[in-house]
């Protein structure tokens, strides 16, 4: 189902199994997997591919030539750069920013709510960012450009540039 308000570009191939929602924008030469739901509001940019069963909802911005793996959902309201990677079942919470050139590995989890259950918004995370698979990042923190965390951390602060953290709670990486 595509709704006849969504602008869609030329060389866009959405596979008939997904939904495209009013006040849709589908830029040129993006693919669209199966099963997939677009909320209104969301904008795609050219050369993106979604992979099957994704979700976008409402005011998700993506980027160009990025790559949504299968089963990444996003609640809206975040803003994803140019050449971005998600992998397998990632989670971006409402209010998320990532920078251009980030690679997300596979079940990273954002969050957007303190334990008062408050709208702090997502995490920012800079560009050239690698973030290991299963790794949590805590509501409203900051990460640097050319950051790495590795896998499985829980970061619950703010990350300098250039920095490798590791851990649980994540701590900045020191060579022995």
């Amino acid at each position: 189902m595509i709704s006849e308000k969504a602008k869609i570009g030329t060389n866009v191939t959405i596979h008939p199994s997904s939904v495209i929602e009013d006040d849709v924008v589908i830029e040129n030469d993006v693919t669209i997997g199966a099963f997939c739901i677009i909320k209104d509001g969301v904008h795609i940019g050219e050369g993106t591919t979604l992979m099957n069963y994704v979700e976008l909802r409402n005011q998700t911005i993506l980027g160009s030539h990025c790559y949504i793996d299968s089963r990444v959902s996003t609640s809206g309201q975040c803003t994803i750069g140019n050449h971005v990677t998600l992998r397998y079942d990632t989670i971006i919470a409402r209010g998320c920013k990532i920078g251009d050139r980030t690679y997300i590995s596979p079940r990273v989890m954002t969050n957007n709510l303190d334990a008062g259950k408050n709208s702090i918004g997502g995490a920012h995370i800079g560009a050239d960012c690698f973030i290991g698979t299963n790794v949590v990042l805590h509501h409203g923190i900051h990460i640097g450009n050319k950051v790495t965390i590795g896998a499985m951390a829980f970061v619950s602060k703010d990350v300098p540039e250039g920095e490798t953290w590791i851990g649980i709670p994540a701590k900045p990486y020191v060579k022995k």
